[in-house]
């Protein structure tokens, strides 16, 4: 019988468990910093004991910033190889985070398969297979029924689970008042929204929550506390119903830590750029340092198509400033499910997003990479450019698909022999330029 139940009650005893050396070795800081902020419920290691295959990682603010992938099958897209497709591509591209978002079908198979044999943390919102798990309509469920599917995630071998804890029977006349432009947009924050108006009944993961927590510190599974009235448009950014279910939620972070169950904190949503600094703020003081894991966020509305461009925008500032996870946007966000290429364009985007932050902290080591590359450039190196990249095929593929009529390996087709780089290596070695 192990001697803890969760990662922060180990931390907490001072042990350290083989996750906690894993993730302070990739981290590049001493264990016992590591366990100190593990303790203090301000870095995460989602590692369900299920999931046997798990090459654990540590989110925190002060760790290197991770991304998540949203992955899934629906009613209108059931192929469940071209997911798996998805997840392995995923996880080449360095997502640390897979979460199963599936909405039809027998979705277990697929979320035992990915606890079996994929080795990044795994997520689910287990409102969502609660009707497909029991096959009946929304306002036939219990709230019994709700705890038994989160039971079942968790004994699946599930990392990470999102629940709406936060939002309440005083949530449903906020929302009446206050006359949001767009209402509630979390999936899963609507499903909770919509069975409390139907059977007149309080939330069931806010009334149960102290036996979700016993089932979390069962199977050590991180509580990730959704953010039902995230902002789905700038003008709901920041609103009354947005910062009322933070308190709460912030509440509900230290039950949970008083229960050694960890903790991740969801935040927006569609957020101005100028408010992005003021949220991570809000979040960090009324949620204890909890990890901010948050979606984007997105900074104008007006970009489907391109909303992998606007949520790395967010992200990038949002990590910045203290958010500890990316959950990835794709070029299909508010338009259709992802394939596979749009799955790849989020990823690069939200990859970028969070290195550019993780320099801007100070993380250690994070800029090594980017002196290699201008090494290389500078020596005019193309594999030694690939190998540095964050996206190597794509890079090798431009440059193959437009190399310069009489290339010699030490120019692009952008300059040809006006290449700045080429000059300025051959006048400091004394030699002649040769332009035409």
């Amino acid at each position: 019988m192990s001697s803890y139940t969760t990662q922060m009650d180990a931390a907490r005893k001072g042990i350290l468990t083989w996750q906690m050396e894993t993730v302070a070795k990739k981290e590049k800081i001493p264990a016992d910093q590591l366990m100190k902020l593990v303790s203090e419920g301000k870095a995460v290691i989602c590692a369900n004991r299920n999931h046997i295959c798990l090459q654990p990682e540590g989110i925190g603010s002060m760790l290197r910033t991770k991304v998540n992938v949203n992955l899934g099958v629906s009613r209108d897209c059931r192929d469940y190889d071209v997911e798996m497709e998805k997840v392995m591509s995923a996880v080449k591209l360095g997502a640390e985070a897979i979460m199963d978002l599936s909405s039809h079908g027998n979705t277990q198979p697929f979320r035992k398969k990915l606890t079996r044999e994929c080795p990044v943390m795994i997520g689910t919102v287990p409102v969502y297979d609660s009707v497909i798990h029991y096959q009946r309509d929304l306002a036939d469920l219990t709230a019994k029924d709700f705890v038994e599917v989160v039971r079942l995630h968790a004994r699946d071998g599930v990392d990470f689970i999102t629940l709406h804890c936060g939002i309440t029977r005083k949530t449903i006349e906020q929302i009446r008042k206050h006359k949001r432009k767009m209402n509630i947009v979390s999936r899963g924050g609507s499903l909770v929204f919509a069975w409390m108006s139907m059977t007149g009944e309080e939330n069931p993961f806010y009334e149960y929550f102290d036996e979700i927590l016993d089932i979390c510190e069962e199977y050590d599974v991180t509580l990730s506390l959704g953010d039902a009235c995230r902002p789905g448009c700038l003008a709901d950014a920041t609103d009354v119903c947005q910062i009322e279910e933070l308190v709460r939620l912030g509440e509900l972070t230290k039950r949970a830590w008083d229960h050694n169950v960890q903790v991740m904190v969801e935040g927006p949503g569609h957020v101005p750029l100028d408010q992005i600094a003021v949220n991570m703020e809000i979040q960090k003081s009324i949620c204890m340092g909890a990890p901010f894991y948050v979606l984007g966020p997105l900074v104008t509305d007006i970009a489907p198509g391109y909303d992998h461009i606007t949520g790395a925008i967010g992200g990038a500032v949002a990590a910045m400033n203290g958010a500890a996870f990316l959950c990835y946007v794709t070029p299909a966000e508010h338009l259709a499910l992802p394939g596979v290429e749009d799955v790849r364009q989020g990823i690069i985007a939200s990859k970028i997003a969070a290195h550019a932050a993780d320099i801007a902290k100070g993380i250690a080591g994070a800029r090594k990479i980017d002196d290699q590359m201008a090494q290389a450039r500078r020596n005019l190196d193309w594999e030694g450019q690939f190998a540095c990249a964050l996206d190597p095929d794509t890079a090798r593929k431009i440059r193959d698909d437009r190399k310069p009529a009489d290339d010699h390996g030490d120019t692009c087709s952008m300059c040809g022999k006006f290449c700045a780089v080429r000059s300025m290596n051959r006048v400091l070695a004394g030699e002649y330029i040769d332009i035409l």
